[in-house]
């Protein structure tokens, strides 16, 4: 009797375990990385009775070589009851890539349970070593370098980013890393996120527990549609990987491999941004943005000066877009504005603060308006645009010189008409008539004239066809020409501020940025000089040609603080037009 109750009291707590248990089912492969010729195990397991129609993945890209096996194991340690039944299979990849195992399923309780999809690296084939233990085979099977990506799928100056992980199992250690190539990001803006320390972290990998650390991070947004690809991370990592044997005093011994990984090569397609609602002022603006304009003082007297602030601040492409500008009355003097930034770049992309500062001076008592401003920004989550238009303001000048009012010089104005005597005449009652001579156009002068013309004009004809296929045929001088006509179109505003040092420098910069922005397709506004010297140089520039360039912009920067000369303006007009010359040439 005893023996029965025992019996029905342990079937009663193992009974009551099961169901405390919440039922999963959990994938495990024997590894994640390995060549085409490879096979590899993969196990779904079911911690919990009941299970029954279990259906495993499609095995896309995978031939099943062998299975399903089906166990089931069932224990009772330290008053803990424990349950699993598995359902193996061995399988063998098709192809070489990055492939994914998708989720099994099985029924239990009425409810359907999925297990997690796997992915699998699929590299080329491998010499399969006779030795299991062999190091360089343990160190592949142990260590992966991860390429991270929040987005494969944004919009068009949507920031995502990038992380790269290396993934190092507790059956290996880890003594030395180099980064051997870092990875491009090319159609991206880019900014590296600091990472102040490598702090080791547990994760889970293809299913499995592993110690990560994140090498590197960086924010991308991408500047323009299509294909975009992040080309792999490489690394020497020296790894000790135990040898199988022990010393005296039963300590493993490790053996120290060098091996080079990879990271993945990821694609990035972004979208292009909806034109449904685009408005007509809209200027590239992505992200989740305030806007507001600012007056400091609004009554002023002449001569005094007053500061218009134009501030976005969010989070966004905050680094990527131009401010609008402010218009004022011509009785505002303006000056150019002053750029302040507060940006920070984080994992979460860019937050802050851009503004522009205007200063004017009133020349003229009176009241002023200043036209309201519009912005307007695409959000992404929300994927629509949004438009923000700020007051009018007035500027009301107290004191000061009297505008002049405007006199009509179209105005008619009346006079008294004075009499001569002689306001009426005699109507003439004689006339003289002349014989008019008409002589024949034939045989004149003008007949044999035109009779000669198309003997003149059609060899001049001739030679001028001639002259203009030369001409056509001429592809050297005609894209020389091209060349110096852009040129002299982009700096044809510089060219009317020569003489005026400020304003003309500043005419000469923008000119010299708008020719790459409209060359290149990017925005040169906040790139530096060595940013531009990279660019040019993976467009193959001569290197010459690229160092008269960043000439040109430095000189523009330092002249507006010296002591320049009309001559010497003239003398730089002629180095920027002969440098967008020789780039145009080259493009």
């Amino acid at each position: 009797m005893k023996l029965k109750f025992y019996i029905t009291l342990f079937i009663s707590l193992l009974s009551l375990t099961g169901v405390a248990q919440e039922a999963t089912l959990l994938a495990k492969v024997s590894k994640n990385k390995l060549g085409v010729n490879q096979r590899l195990r993969i196990e779904f397991s079911i911690n919990k009775q009941g299970g029954d129609d279990f259906s495993p993945p499609k095995f896309s890209n995978f031939k099943v070589v062998g299975g399903p096996s089906q166990s089931v194991s069932q224990s009772w340690i330290n008053g803990k009851a424990s349950f699993t039944q598995s359902y193996s299979y061995i399988i063998q990849p098709k192809r070489k890539g990055e492939l994914t195992i998708g989720p099994a399923s099985i029924k239990i309780g009425g409810k359907t349970i999925k297990s997690e999809p796997i992915k699998i690296i699929v590299s080329d084939a491998v010499a399969v070593p006779k030795n299991p233990n062999d190091p360089n085979y343990v160190a592949q099977q142990n260590i992966h370098l991860v390429a991270e990506i929040s987005k494969s799928s944004p919009y068009v100056g949507e920031g995502i980013y990038v992380e790269y992980r290396l993934y190092v199992s507790e059956n290996v250690s880890v003594y030395d890393t180099n980064v051997t190539e870092a990875p491009q990001y090319n159609g991206f803006w880019n900014q590296a996120i600091k990472i102040d320390a490598y702090p080791v972290k547990m994760g889970k990998y293809n299913g499995e527990d592993y110690r990560y650390i994140v090498l590197q991070k960086a924010l991308l947004i991408p500047t323009k549609t299509g294909k975009l690809a992040i080309d792999p991370m490489k690394m020497d990592i020296v790894i000790g990987v135990p040898t199988g044997r022990a010393d005296f005093f039963g300590n493993v011994i490790t053996r120290n491999v060098r091996k080079e990984f990879a990271s993945v090569k990821k694609t990035i397609t972004p979208k292009s941004l909806p034109l449904k609602g685009k408005p007509t002022n809209y200027n590239g603006a992505v992200g989740d943005f305030n806007f507001d304009v600012s007056l400091n003082k609004d009554v002023l007297k002449a001569n005094e000066s007053s500061q218009i602030k134009v501030a976005v601040s969010g989070e966004g492409n905050l680094k990527l877009f131009e401010l609008p500008e402010i218009t004022t009355p011509v009785e505002l003097e303006k000056y150019q504005p002053e750029r302040k930034e507060k940006v920070r770049v984080n994992s979460g992309g860019i937050s802050g603060s851009v503004s522009d500062l205007y200063t004017i001076v009133p020349q003229y008592k009176g009241k002023y308006k200043i036209p309201n401003v519009s912005f307007s920004y695409f959000n992404p989550k929300e994927e629509k645009y949004h438009t923000i238009t700020t007051d009018d303001f007035y500027v009301n000048v107290l004191e000061g010189k009297e505008l002049k009012p405007v006199t009509d010089t179209n105005t008619v104005q009346k006079q008294t008409v004075t009499s001569t005597g002689k306001n009426f005449r005699y109507i003439q009652t004689k006339s003289n008539l002349e014989l008019v001579d008409t002589s024949d156009f034939f045989k004149s002068n003008l007949f044999y004239i035109l009779l000669l013309l198309p003997l003149i004009t059609i060899p001049i004809g001739i030679f001028i066809a001639k002259k203009n296929e030369e001409r056509s045929n001429d592809l050297i001088g005609n894209k020389l020409r091209k060349a110096e006509r852009l040129a002299k179109k982009y700096l044809s505003k510089a060219q009317k501020q020569l003489g005026k040092k400020e304003a003309f420098y500043e005419a000469l910069e923008r000119a010299l940025h708008n020719y790459l922005k409209a060359k290149l397709g990017i925005e040169t506004a906040d790139i530096s000089k060595e940013k531009i010297t990279e660019i040019l140089e993976n467009k193959k520039i001569e290197t010459t040609t690229i160092h008269q360039f960043i000439e040109v912009l430095k000189h523009s920067d330092m002249a507006r603080y010296s002591q320049i000369t009309n001559t010497e303006m003239e003398a730089e007009f002629e180095r920027a037009k002969q440098v967008i010359v020789e780039l145009d040439k080259q493009l």
